[in-house]
Order: structure tokens, then C-alpha cells, then sequence
């Protein structure tokens, strides 16, 4: 990837499709009314909106832009795919920038969010959810457990969540056209798995992966059967093995 890390794994990605899927359609369905020019899918991962876009932008000129080789592998129904690190990418004149949960990858959103909005032409849209789950059980967790049982390989001591809230990306966009921010928290029940804890399997393809890169074998099974003793407390597995996991969301869109 153009950050340096492993490439992601699109089959361990893929497995909670759904529950990933559906806060990219809550977003897309408050986008309508797009000048002309280009639909832009930013960290598309394997295509898993490009459907949706097309069905809903028919016609348009549909690009996904991702910085991983075995994602962009897998996507489909783009009429072109572009493998660069979204923090340096430039798009001109384009109708729509949507980007659905990749942005808080990326740090300097003060900086970012400005600058995605500059490649749209008048009356263009740029449409962002990422998800804001940093504080709760499900990844405080993991930069609590790494920092006590490796702290020579993490420090969490000037640590900020990277996402910011619905109400801080109104005030930083509303100077540049029309904002509309939102929060969701999705009540997500996780079906019973056969080896560890529902959420551990659905963090271990994202928000586990920086954690898990910087540990050998031996280290990364200590963290995770820390992590999974921690889990089991947090949210409890019901008599059918499921969980309930209540999972927060910002979105905007702005229009300029």
C-alpha cells in the first residue's frame, strides 16, 4: 500500500459486507441533484458502493480510487480504477467525492476535507462517513492492552481520535457551501463465529491491523487473547453465540 503497511485482505474484509454496506447507502441517499461531470468512489476498496452508484448515477463517468493492489483486484462495474495514496490524489471538475469509511485513515481533516472539496465544480458533493467507534470498548481496547503489554512499541500518551464530530465538521465546511452532519449509531448484531469473540472478528480486518502489523506471532496471540477476555466483558455473547454491538458513524455532505 502507498502508506507502507500490508496490503489489506479483501476476503477477511468482506465477511461483514453488509454491515459495512449500509451506512454508504444512508450516505448516498441524501446526494442528489449533481452537475456534470465525473463520480468519484474515494477509498473504494473492492468496489462494494460501485453498484449503488451506478444505479443511482446512471451514465456517469464512475472512477475508484483505493491504495491497495488486492482491493482494487477484486472491484468491479468501474469504468476506471486508480490504485494512489488518497492523501496525495487530485481530482478537477468533479459532480461527486464519496468516500465511505476510508477518510479516518488520513490525518489534518482541517487540511483534508477543504481540499477534497476543491476538486468539485459548482454544485458538486462531497459525501463522507467514517466511522467514530474510537472511544468505545470495541477500540479503546486495543490501544489500552497494546500500551501496557508493549509500551516500547506503543505510546498512546498524545493519542486524539481522528475523527472528529458531526457538529466540528459543520463549523470546519460550512464556510465552503451547504453542510448537512449527522451521526448514526447502528446496532449491529454479529453473528456467532466459530473461533474467538463476533467483534474480534470484525475489528481483526481494520481497526486491529496497525496493532497486529507491529507484533511478531508469539506477541500478537497474547494481544489478541487479551483483547478477547476484555471483549467478552464488554459485550457479552448471548445463549446463540451472537452479539449486539452498537457501532457510532459521522457523515456530511457538503454542496459547494
Amino acid at each position: 500500500m502507498a502508506d507502507g503497511r500490508k496490503d489489506w485482505d479483501p476476503g477477511t474484509y468482506a465477511r461483514f459486507r453488509g454491515l459495512r454496506l449500509r451506512p454508504a447507502l444512508d450516505l448516498l441517499a441524501q446526494v442528489d441533484g449533481l452537475p456534470e461531470g465525473d463520480v468519484v468512489d474515494l477509498g473504494c476498496g473492492d468496489g462494494a458502493v460501485a453498484g449503488a452508484l451506478r444505479a443511482r448515477f446512471p451514465g456517469r463517468r464512475l472512477v475508484g480510487v483505493d491504495a491497495s493492489p488486492a482491493m482494487l483486484a477484486q472491484a468491479r462495474g468501474y469504468d476506471a480504477t486508480v490504485c494512489a495514496d488518497i492523501a496525495g490524489w487530485r481530482g478537477e471538475g468533479l459532480a461527486l467525492v464519496f468516500s465511505n469509511a476510508a477518510l479516518h485513515w488520513l490525518g489534518d481533516h482541517a487540511g483534508l476535507m477543504p481540499r477534497l472539496a476543491g476538486m468539485l465544480r459548482q454544485g458538486g458533493v462531497l459525501a463522507v462517513q467514517m466511522p467514530r467507534q474510537f472511544l468505545a470498548p470495541s477500540h479503546r481496547f486495543l490501544r489500552d492492552i497494546a500500551g501496557a503489554m508493549f509500551p516500547d512499541r506503543f505510546d498512546f500518551a498524545g493519542w486524539q481520535a481522528p475523527v472528529a464530530t458531526a457538529a466540528e465538521y459543520h463549523a470546519l465546511l460550512s464556510g465552503l457551501g451547504t453542510v448537512e452532519a449527522w451521526e448514526t449509531d447502528y446496532v449491529q448484531r454479529l453473528e456467532p463465529v466459530a473461533d474467538g469473540h463476533p467483534v474480534r472478528r470484525f475489528t481483526e480486518s481494520t481497526a486491529m491491523r496497525p496493532f497486529l502489523e507491529k507484533l511478531d506471532a508469539a506477541g500478537a496471540a497474547a494481544f489478541v487473547a487479551a483483547y478477547e477476555e476484555a471483549l467478552a466483558a464488554a459485550y457479552p455473547v448471548a445463549e446463540d453465540g451472537s452479539v449486539l454491538f452498537p457501532f457510532r458513524r459521522v457523515f456530511f455532505t457538503l454542496r459547494v
